[in-house]
């Protein structure tokens, strides 16, 4: 049983990353399915509106607190996560394990040249045995039942999904059935970017106080800045509502 609290209507995991890593090993030996989501403070700012994304969320077997504001709350309401679990953080950690235990990954999404140098990356750093298989995150709906086909007959184990919210998880949600013989699938936003160095990760420093937003925002000032201030302003509201509901 995974120990979860609730944060904005969101059933979040209070576990770690190792934590997190057993769970998807298990699920591998034991031949189950886990759906994973992380979420950060825009994804549950935009899930308070779109129906359609709370719904594709919430169903998810593990949902992790990905960003140090939701930690930071949690302990706030007295209910604390152990530690922020990240995309590219738990991305990273069960490639290395794939590569331990000879699973099979298939990469999906970012555009043609960043997922190759994703899967070349990780081949030539661990195996190319890890690879079952990629293709870049650019379809249609109309394509997306034949995208998940080809990604179940390709003996993944686990599946990374590096397409923006809220097609991601939508797409996760609406092809579970049949993305049945894949073990783990999670979106992991853009951690392809990241592994090809198309864009650079905050240092550690800005990590843990929470800063990324401020460190994306000095490397794509205009197409990030409005975003931010946005999405941090409306947290900021929906965590006051949060405070006053659990007091009343």
């Amino acid at each position: 049983m995974i120990k979860k609290i609730t944060l904005f209507n969101t059933p979040i995991a209070a576990i770690s990353l190792n934590e997190t890593v057993e769970l998807v090993d298990n699920a591998i030996v034991n031949n189950h399915q886990l759906h994973h989501i992380a979420v950060n403070v825009a994804k549950i700012v935009h899930m308070q509106t779109d129906k359609q994304l709370y719904d594709s969320v919430v169903s998810a077997d593990i949902i992790n607190a990905d960003g140090m504001p939701l930690v930071w709350v949690s302990k706030l309401l007295g209910k604390a996560i152990p530690e922020r679990v990240t995309g590219v953080d738990l991305m990273q950690s069960l490639v290395e394990l794939a590569s331990e235990k000879h699973y099979k990954i298939y990469f999906l999404g970012a555009k043609e040249e960043v997922v190759k140098m994703v899967v070349e990356h990780y081949s030539e750093k661990y195996s190319p045995k890890i690879v079952a298989g990629y293709r870049n995150g650019y379809f249609s709906e109309s394509e997306e039942k034949e995208v998940a086909s080809q990604i179940a007959l390709s003996g993944a184990n686990i599946l990374f999904v590096a397409i923006t919210s809220p097609k991601k998880e939508n797409f996760l949600f609406r092809n579970k059935d049949l993305l049945s013989n894949v073990n783990f699938f999670m979106g992991v936003g853009g951690s392809f970017d990241v592994v090809s160095g198309v864009i650079k990760r905050a240092p550690i420093w800005m990590q843990r106080v929470g800063l990324e937003w401020l460190f994306r925002i000095i490397q794509e000032p205009k197409r990030m800045w409005k975003r931010y201030l946005i999405t941090n302003t409306l947290f900021l509201f929906y965590l006051i509502k949060e405070v006053i509901n659990r007091k009343s």
